[in-house]
């Protein structure tokens, strides 16, 4: 079999000192994590975690029966934004990003839930342990996307099934569905105050969902084809959204 590789490197060098080989088919999904961590999801229907400072692979993580197409971590939101708080208004707050990280992190582990082309999620506490934490089920097609929370009480997964689904960012258990779209989900994103999501679907449509009462808030037509991917700004004002159109769309939330 083909052997599907990771490398990592010195960028501003252009140099790879790293190369990581252990999948043996194609890597979907790559994760640092702010433990010093990293993480590979692979079409060979596994999870590999890797120490990246001298490329160790620490532990494989299985379970899924098909193609793992995403993952997340708990502290992703933290990860990204490190030491600039959005509620400051653009400014960079005093705390280093290790403090940014361990806020969000809390007392508890760094959570990691994947989505697979099984209908399936898992949720992990991948630093601890290759046994999943819990089995996810609920969706009808396949999932396209998986996403913690800002502050990774909630997840949300996206899938062909036409739907988004809402599940407990600790123990996993389903919450509830978001219906509206009629055709696949693609994508989703979280507000900065995770009070709001956003979703991109194959229907031409973007749609803002309120996450208190899991109720459609806002319908945004405008593409002209298939939604592929969405994002919220940082500092939460502004949703873009970009399709099959060859179009970007920023729209302000």
């Amino acid at each position: 079999a083909v052997v599907s590789t990771q490398s990592t490197g010195d960028v501003v060098r252009g140099q790879c000192t790293l190369t990581l080989s252990s999948h043996t088919q194609g890597v979907t999904s790559i994760r640092w994590s702010g433990d010093d961590l990293l993480y590979s999801a692979s079409q060979d229907r596994t999870i590999k975690v890797w120490r990246p400072s001298d490329g160790v692979l620490c532990r494989t993580l299985q379970g899924h029966g098909h193609w793992v197409n995403s993952m997340a971590l708990s502290t992703d939101y933290a990860v990204r934004i490190g030491a600039w708080d959005p509620a400051l208004q653009g400014k960079v707050q005093s705390a280093d990003p290790q403090t940014v990280y361990n806020k969000y992190k809390g007392a508890g582990e760094e959570f990691m839930v994947s989505g697979s082309d099984d209908f399936t999620l898992f949720l992990w506490n991948p630093a601890k342990s290759n046994k999943p934490v819990c089995r996810m089920t609920g969706h009808q097609q396949l999932i396209n996307q998986v996403l913690f929370s800002p502050n990774g009480r909630k997840i949300a997964s996206a899938s062909f099934d036409k739907s988004v689904k809402v599940w407990d960012g600790k123990t996993g258990k389903f919450v509830s569905t978001l219906r509206g779209h009629v055709r696949a989900v693609y994508q989703i994103s979280w507000s900065a105050d995770g009070k709001l999501l956003v979703s991109g679907s194959s229907d031409s449509t973007v749609k803002i969902w309120c996450m208190r009462t899991f109720s459609l808030l806002q319908d945004l037509p405008g593409h002209a084809d298939e939604v592929y991917t969405v994002d919220w700004s940082p500092c939460g004002t502004k949703v873009v959204s970009g399709g099959k159109d060859k179009v970007l769309k920023i729209w302000r939330a």
